[in-house]
């Protein structure tokens, strides 16, 4: 299966497995999700797959390389991460920012962004509806702004691999929504996008496949309709919910603890 293969890694922290002999795929063309209660190991999973944590065990590749072998620059020319929450003191632009996600693909003897990297760089930040944002100077914006201009960077990199983590926490529900949308649309056009969820309900419409962690093992994995039934939803998560027809699809509907 193309895409991004994790095979049996492990991650240990003060002698406790944070995640353990996780198995799972992300498939090239696919919106993954991958969801579980807070603690689960997310995070922590994510940022071995891009790099920032040396797994203890396990192989984790894409498209049949080694990512974990892999060079920083070469890993970065391949693939793109939006954290949870990023911000910095460095007074640039939002145009800087994204400028950011040019830099692997340009040469260390280039002086600058070429009129094509100038152009990726616009139309991410379309993307995101910041355009009108690009003079301003990033660390004034508020948080849900802030994270839609990381998205832009990542957008502007061109990554065949695309990893998120929560990239919708910061952002109202128009935002959540038109972002989900734009990974949806990566995906289609071949890319492979991971990303990290608390909303059942969004990885539910959105994603094309799921991956269930909880206490850093992997439970269940495979369409979102199939894997969030009554049974599981109850076990990982502790809740009474069943999944009903809504206007636009299949819903969880919650109605209570356990």
């Amino acid at each position: 299966m193309a895409g991004l293969q994790v095979a049996g890694v492990t991650i240990r922290r003060g002698g406790r497995a944070i995640v353990a002999d996780a198995r799972l795929s992300a498939p090239a063309g696919k919106v993954t999700g991958l969801v579980g209660p807070n603690g689960a190991g997310k995070s922590t999973l994510i940022s071995a797959i891009v790099g920032i944590e040396q797994p203890e065990a396990g192989a984790l590749t894409f498209e049949g390389a080694d990512l974990v072998s892999m060079s920083r620059r070469a890993r970065a020319a391949i693939s793109a991460y939006v954290e949870q929450s990023a911000s910095t003191e460095e007074r640039l632009s939002v145009a800087d920012v994204v400028a950011l996600g040019r830099i692997p693909h340009i040469s260390a003897w280039t002086a600058g962004l070429g009129p094509d990297d100038e152009a990726l760089v616009a139309r991410a930040l379309k993307q995101v509806d910041m355009a009108d944002f690009a003079t301003r100077q990033f660390n004034t914006l508020s948080g849900g702004e802030q994270q839609r201009v990381h998205i832009a960077r990542a957008l502007a990199q061109e990554p065949k691999l695309l990893v998120l983590d929560e990239p919708t926490s910061h952002l109202d529900i128009r935002a959540q929504l038109q972002v989900l949308r734009i990974l949806g649309g990566l995906a289609k056009a071949g890319g492979t996008v991971l990303l990290a969820l608390h909303d059942l309900n969004l990885a539910l419409r959105f994603c094309d496949w799921l991956v269930v962690l909880h206490a850093g093992r992997v439970v269940a994995e495979g369409p979102p309709i199939e894997v969030l039934g009554e049974d599981l939803l109850a076990e990982v998560y502790g809740v009474h919910a069943r999944l009903i027809q809504g206007p636009s699809g299949p819903v969880i509907a919650y109605e209570g603890t356990i």
